[in-house]
């Protein structure tokens, strides 16, 4: 063993002084989830699963909303692996096969995606769109699945996902920022511009889409445009950054919802289906 190899510590955390006797381990699971320690064998890991099976738990015992809220309530501290678990009881409680129910897997989707468990996200997206492929929630359902198959090597699917989402809802500006994305990969690039331009006219006024705007205009030859693109893009990065200086310097950050944020790193991006799918905002994983 070389000297180098020898300094080489584990980090040690701080031991502190210790829990005082009637501290309370932190949970944003409702009473009537939480389980009963008699019940629980210490060495069972899973036993929390085991416990809330619906032979267990009847189904009208439960509030669905009320584990959606804190399933949201999870990811807004990014603790994303309980989050997964929240929206999974929400589906298991949830009516079968209900909005309510498809809304749920959309949801831990992007929970699972926030941990980069693509597979875990394509199933759960999958699972959404089993429920209803025309649904409210079905559009955020396709973009979100469209970005997590791109994310998992699985591009040359990712565009039909992304077409399907526009299909379904021509509002929604993420799924047109999609698609443009997937079209100027496939080099289509005026039919790329066109989608740019459709998710700014509907209101996905940032950054990310005004570059990957610039970049197909760039390609096709257009630099005036391309440069007046990125140069907007710019001006807004700086505005962020402005507004982010002036909020710390007030004392505090902005308040950024469940999953607030845009999609970042030239990528393309997803949303979650919690109030139609404007909430959940998977920007730059």
């Amino acid at each position: 063993m070389s000297d180098d190899e020898s300094e080489r510590k584990p980090h040690k955390f701080s031991e502190g002084e210790g829990l005082d006797e009637d501290y309370e381990e932190f949970t944003l699971d409702p009473e009537e989830l939480q389980a009963d320690p008699s019940q629980v064998d210490p060495v069972d890991t899973r036993v929390l699963t085991d416990l809330l099976d619906e032979r267990n738990i009847p189904k009208d015992r439960v509030d669905v909303e009320s584990l959606m809220e804190v399933a949201l309530s999870y990811m807004g501290i990014n603790r994303f692996e309980e989050a997964t678990e929240t929206f999974e009881r929400a589906a298991q409680f949830a009516e079968d096969d209900s909005l309510e129910q498809q809304e749920a897997w959309v949801n831990k989707g992007v929970a699972h995606a926030q941990l980069e468990e693509w597979d875990e996200a394509i199933g759960s997206y999958r699972e959404a769109l089993r429920i209803d492929d025309d649904s409210e929630h079905a559009a955020s359902a396709e973009t979100n699945l469209a970005y997590a198959l791109h994310e998992n090597g699985q591009g040359e699917q990712a565009l039909e996902h992304a077409e399907n989402a526009v299909e379904i809802d021509p509002r929604f500006p993420q799924a047109w920022y999609n698609r443009g994305f997937f079209l100027v990969e496939r080099g289509l690039l005026e039919d790329a511009v066109t989608a740019f331009d459709n998710a700014i006219r509907l209101g996905m006024r940032n950054a990310e889409v005004l570059e990957e705007k610039a970049r197909a205009l760039d390609e096709l030859g257009r630099e005036d445009e391309a440069e007046q693109a990125a140069e907007r893009a710019e001006e807004i990065r700086e505005e962020a950054e402005q507004r982010m200086v002036e909020e710390q310097a007030e004392g505090g950050a902005g308040s950024a919802g469940a999953m607030g944020g845009g999609m970042g790193g030239g990528g393309p991006g997803g949303l979650g289906g919690r109030d139609g799918g404007d909430d959940l905002d998977l920007g730059g994983l």
